[in-house]
């Protein structure tokens, strides 16, 4: 097939969209978690079983989950509200503490002393290398209480957004009444409800405006393999009417991206000259969507700025943000 390829804004008006960031807002409502990083050097093997011994160095905190994609939006220089589930523990204090510090308000947080803060503990040598992974979750949906908590203070925080993000991570917060109030409030002010998706909840992604699966999602969802723009244009078109949603955009790592939405489909190539880690792009990729949309971009240019942003961040280490002056700087020259 003749592969459409979706063009990138100009300059002019990508500076425009970026510049609108600061006065956009946007609320993420799903699975927040803390990324923890026990970093240290290998040096020899342990005598009691093949694995490596890591000499500790240091420790390193980061939030992740629908908090990385708030985290996302905060530095790109958009104002964001955050919606999740923590416990009370330890790992909840520490997580506050960091979205403070990066100026992520911790309001639309609900306490849940039914179950721990998700947290993911992962092993590194002092060279990116993951050694192991410890996951402190529970993964049933919220109880009665804790979702009626949640659709109250989302349903609040809607009022004053440009964008809504569901950033699904089958850890408990997305349920079907949670998101379906979310598309209420979204086609109440005109909104858009864009989705980072779980295929286990498709069918809760009714009536929203744009959902992003990467590529084995799409081939899951669909039961279609994708191995040409065919492919993924045939999923593509089958994901959308399988969801009931109005637009999708399918994230294929090196292959780029293939958007379908609001009378746009084609390609946008990959962008990254380097990849060090992809943990967290997915974040990436919708935070940017979002805070272009409520800055006022149409679908085409906030996917091709997201797809910029993608490749940015895989060119860092653990889940990473980029800045709207990285994202400028991106974009080809002379546009």
């Amino acid at each position: 097939m003749s592969v459409p390829t979706l063009a990138a804004p100009d300059r002019a008006r990508a500076g425009d969209i970026a510049r609108g960031f600061s006065a956009a807002r946007v609320l993420v409502v799903g699975d927040v978690m803390l990324d923890q990083f026990l970093i240290g050097r290998v040096s020899r093997i342990s005598p009691e079983a093949p694995v490596p011994i890591v000499q500790f160095e240091r420790e390193e905190n980061r939030i992740g989950g629908a908090a990385n994609v708030a985290h996302n939006i905060a530095a790109l220089g958009g104002h964001v509200d955050l919606v999740g589930v923590v416990g009370r523990d330890s790992a909840a204090a520490i997580l506050a503490r960091e979205l403070a510090a990066h100026a992520i308000p911790t309001a639309g947080l609900v306490d849940d002393p039914s179950r721990p803060t998700t947290m993911k503990v992962r092993v590194v040598t002092d060279r990116h290398q993951q050694v192991a992974r410890v996951d402190y979750e529970r993964d049933e949906e919220a109880g009665e209480a804790v979702e009626a908590a949640l659709v109250e203070r989302a349903r609040s925080l809607a009022a004053c957004a440009g964008a809504i993000v569901v950033s699904d991570y089958l850890k408990g917060a997305v349920t079907r009444r949670l998101v379906g109030a979310l598309v209420a409030a979204g086609h109440e002010r005109g909104i858009p409800v864009l989705v980072d998706p779980k295929i286990p909840h498709l069918d809760y992604y009714r009536d929203t405006t744009l959902v992003t699966p990467n590529n084995h999602e799409a081939e899951a969802a669909t039961h279609l393999r994708i191995r040409s723009q065919a492919d993924v244009s045939r999923a593509a078109a089958a994901f959308r009417e399988r969801a009931g949603c109005k637009g999708v955009l399918i994230t294929r790592g090196e292959q780029g991206m293939w958007l379908l939405a609001d009378g746009s489909e084609g390609a946008l190539a990959a962008t990254a000259r380097e990849v060090a880690d992809v943990t967290g792009a997915g974040d990436t990729v919708i935070a940017t969507l979002a805070l272009a949309l409520a800055a006022g971009a149409s679908i085409a240019e906030a996917a091709y700025l997201a797809n910029v942003a993608a490749g940015i961040v895989v060119g860092k280490f653990g889940p990473a943000t980029a800045s709207a002056t990285e994202l400028l700087a991106q974009l080809p020259a002379g546009r």
